[in-house]
């Protein structure tokens, strides 16, 4: 036993966990060399020091899903949890949580599950501010249903269903979630095992909506899809992880910036060596920005021509929903007693239908 929980007047025990007792018996059905393999061990890793640093037990995490690939995680993860339906699961995991929001939730889903038959329950879901975590596995293609193109596959992606190139302008999960004025939005990849577990205890921690977006190969219809800057080799030079209150500088040698140009024509942002401007001219970062306009420029960056940028790129706190909702009933409770469903049921206006 390592810590302690304070609930209904009880001190309760944690165990001191290990990865293994978040690893069901279930066994893993992804292909071989998939990035959720990666995803999933990093979770199993990061899950028992969550649970000591918020003095959780694992009978309160519960974890849901959609339909995808990534949807079958909630049977590798030994705790409570859900399969649901297509691009449903921030609606099941919103009534778990207003229902019982002592629960720490975490939904899993994917690209197509999430912002395509899901996108408006993931948009609602992050404005309410409910305290719940999504991860959402992002491989730029429909993995289960082997290979049409998703809603964040890139302009010209040829695939089942469009052999001569998508002519759809992808859909940018960041700026999604930032626009939905999400209070914690983060960017990790697959293989990048600190970057990731470190986004995952952020998340954790924070009381309210979570978003991460996590980068994962798909190596069967999608490989290589973010091979020009996932690789360990190439990520210093190709990537640059977000730091609150600190200058944005990248590279092996930290001799890169990024720096805002264009004056009164807009904010345009341009790489320079650090060695050839002044400091002032860095911008800091700063995640609690009263309005998130420079972490909304970070996650539009060409990764083409800018390093990726990864990390926490908001993190504010606001009253939850549930918070909210559950003072305003007892508010109600107050004012006008608890009152009867049946009373409810059978006040007003009756018709007969024959």
């Amino acid at each position: 036993m390592s810590q302690t929980e304070q609930g209904s007047g009880q001190t309760l025990e944690i165990p001191t966990y290990k990865k293994q007792d978040f690893t069901s018996d279930q066994t893993v059905r992804w292909c071989p060399g998939c990035g959720d393999y990666s995803i999933l061990a990093q979770v199993q890793k990061t899950m028992p020091e969550i649970c000591k640093e918020l003095s959780i037990p694992k009978e309160k995490i519960v974890f849901i899903s959609g339909i995808g690939c990534s949807s079958r995680f909630p049977y590798y993860m030994d705790t409570y949890g859900m399969h649901s339906i297509h691009g449903r699961a921030p609606t099941f995991a919103s009534g778990v949580k207003v229902a019982n929001p002592d629960l720490m939730l975490w939904v899993v889903t994917g690209d197509g599950d999430g912002l395509s038959i899901g996108g408006n329950h993931l948009i609602h879901c992050l404005r309410r501010n409910l305290d719940i975590k999504i991860l959402l596995f992002n491989n730029r293609i429909y993995g289960l249903t082997k290979g049409q193109y998703s809603p964040t596959s890139e302009i010209g992606k040829t695939t089942k269903s469009s052999p001569f190139g998508s002519t759809e302008r992808p859909i940018n999960p960041l700026t999604t979630a930032l626009a939905a004025e999400a209070s914690f939005v983060a960017r990790a990849i697959d293989t990048d095992s600190k970057g990731l577990q470190d986004v995952l205890m952020q998340a954790a921690k924070h009381k309210g909506s979570a978003f991460i977006e996590i980068y994962q190969n798909c190596n069967v219809f999608n490989d290589g899809a973010f091979e020009g800057f996932a690789k360990k080799a190439d990520r210093d030079e190709k990537t640059m992880t977000l730091q609150h209150g600190e200058k944005l500088i990248f590279g092996k040698e930290k001799d890169k910036a990024i720096i805002l140009k264009g004056g009164q024509n807009g904010l345009i942002p341009e790489i320079a060596n650090v060695a050839d401007v002044s400091p002032d001219d860095i911008p800091t970062f700063d995640e609690a920005a009263d309005i998130p306009a420079l972490a909304y420029l970070l996650s539009q960056l060409n990764e083409l021509e800018f390093p990726v940028p990864l990390g926490v790129f908001r993190k504010v706190n606001q009253p939850t929903y549930e918070d909210l909702l559950n003072n305003q009933i007892d508010q109600a409770k107050d004012r006008l007693g608890e009152g009867e469903l049946s009373q409810l049921l059978d006040q007003g206006d009756i018709w007969e239908v024959h």
